[in-house]
C-alpha cells in the first residue's frame, strides 16, 4: 500500500463550515476502512491536510473525489505520493 499526502486549500470558507458535518463523516468512515491514515485542519484557517492509503494514485484521486468538500466546491486538493518514514506500527 502507499500513502499519499492530499493538501485541501480553502476555497469557499462558508461552504466548507456548511459542509464540516458531511467532510468529518467521510473522513470517519474512511479512517475505519483504513483508507485514511490520518488527517488535521490546518491552525491558520487555509485548509487541511489528509493522508490517504491506497495502491495508486488514481485510486487516491478516487478516493479525494469523493470527499463532500470537494465534490461540492468548498475545498480545491493537491496530491503528492509520499515516502511514510516511522517506527510506529499503523496497522
Amino acid at each position: 500500500m502507499k500513502y499519499f499526502a492530499c493538501f485541501l486549500s480553502m476555497k469557499d470558507e462558508e461552504k466548507s463550515q456548511k459542509y464540516r458535518p458531511q467532510h468529518l463523516d467521510f473522513l470517519e468512515t474512511m479512517r475505519q476502512e483504513k483508507k485514511v491514515l490520518m488527517n488535521g485542519r490546518f491552525t491558520d484557517g487555509a485548509g487541511g491536510l489528509v493522508i490517504y492509503r491506497a495502491k495508486s494514485l488514481d485510486e487516491a484521486k478516487e478516493l479525494v473525489e469523493q470527499d463532500p468538500y470537494i465534490k461540492l466546491g468548498a475545498r480545491e486538493y493537491d496530491i503528492h505520493e509520499w515516502e511514510l518514514v516511522t517506527d510506529y506500527n499503523f496497522d
